[in-house]
């Protein structure tokens, strides 16, 4: 054989091995710095897709297969695969697998699966996510091992935590969802909104600005609670100041919410009466209940001055059939009221405070309420 042309062979198949290798496994290599404008006008060229880099800069836009260091775009960064460290971008980032680290964009960080921090100044959205998912507006994930903060939406399937400036939005949920409007989710250990919880099974405390909704939910504190194992009541009131109200009460098996309306018997002006509160049974036997109260009343005449009264009571409760109970015990009141009839609507006080400078009075005195109410 011709020792010449044998050479000139295995110099043939060794480039073509190596163009091959490089072709298929570019994205494995190691350790690069990657610096450009945007794509192709960059130090890897045309290849950068094909690239992995430890470092990278471009000014516009970076491509590349993987990053594991540090990786920073004036307007994007697009990883087909993985990514590690830090990625920061003016405008998104873009990983299509499993991106570790800290990603910071003003508007978008996308994954296929995420972990670490995700910081957006519009969204995150990765399909499994473990660390946090921190937005201006709404993070968006599958399944979640930590916690999101969104200025606007939560939406996860499981999560530990999830905080709000508007809604959360889940389908398991180990820890609490805290959202400035409302929250959602199937089973939950904590709900905290300030207007509507919805839930399936809650472990611990809901607490809502107006209305509490679940399945199962011993722990409501809410104006209304509609809790499909507890309880609700309609019932008439009067107290020691012959303010009658129609009372709705609403909760779980512990605590209830109190909403009512009605009329003083006692005032020519202030006799419009409303009524808000919570409540709790602290014990419960078959006849037998001691119910525990914070509400408050205020009188109105929808014209000018007001009245407050902000109430401790202490209700025993007595079944006369399964479904009519009459209640009535003491009360602790505080009053704060600046009209003529909320002062006379008391005579004796324990403590008062009367300012000499305006029409404001407040006192402290102890009265009593009593009432019956249907359980439905």
């Amino acid at each position: 054989m011709n020792i010449k042309s044998y050479t000139n062979s295995m110099l043939k198949a060794t480039m073509l091995t190596l163009l091959t290798s490089t072709t298929l496994y570019a994205q494995n290599k190691p350790s690069r710095t990657h610096i450009g404008l945007v794509y192709p006008l960059s130090s890897n060229g045309r290849h950068a897709p094909l690239d992995s880099n430890t470092f990278s800069f471009n000014l516009i836009a970076g491509v590349s297969a993987a990053e594991d260091g540090f990786t920073l775009a004036g307007l994007t960064n697009i990883i087909h695969h993985t990514s590690k460290g830090v990625q920061i971008a003016g405008f998104s980032n873009h990983i299509g697998q499993k991106a570790e680290g800290v990603r910071v964009a003003g508007l978008l960080n996308t994954s296929g699966e995420s972990e670490g921090v995700s910081v957006a100044g519009f969204l995150n959205k990765s399909k499994d996510m473990k660390g946090a998912q921190v937005a201006g507006f709404m993070n968006l994930a599958k399944k979640t091992d930590g916690f999101q903060l969104a200025g606007f939406l939560n939406k996860s399937n499981d999560i530990s935590l999830q905080i709000a400036g508007f809604a959360n939005l889940a389908d398991d949920v180990q820890g609490l969802q805290l959202g400035g409007f409302m929250n959602k989710s199937k089973n939950v250990s904590s709900q905290v909104a300030g207007f509507l919880n919805i839930a399936k099974k809650v472990k611990g405390v809901q607490v809502a600005g107006f209305m509490n909704v679940a399945d199962s939910s011993d722990y409501p504190i809410g104006i209304i609670n509609l809790i499909k194992n507890g309880e609700k009541s309609l019932g008439v009131t009067v107290d020691d100041n012959l303010t009658t109200l129609l009372t709705f009460r609403s909760g779980g098996r512990i605590l209830y919410g109190i909403l009512g309306a009605g009329y003083n018997f006692k005032n020519d002006k202030e006799v419009y009466a409303f009524e808000a509160g919570v409540g709790g049974h602290v014990y419960t036997s078959q006849a037998f209940r001691l119910n525990l109260e914070l509400a408050a009343i205020s009188l109105d005449s929808f014209k000018s001055g007001e009245y407050l009264k902000t109430s401790i009571r202490i209700l025993p409760a007595f079944k006369i059939t399964p479904h009519l109970e009459i209640f009535g015990g003491p009360t602790f009141n505080y009053v704060n009221t600046n009209t003529a009839e909320g002062r006379k609507l008391t005579e004796k006080f324990i403590s008062k405070w009367d300012s000499e400078t305006s029409t404001r009075f407040q006192g402290i005195y102890a009265g009593y309420t009593a009432g019956i109410q249907y359980i439905f």
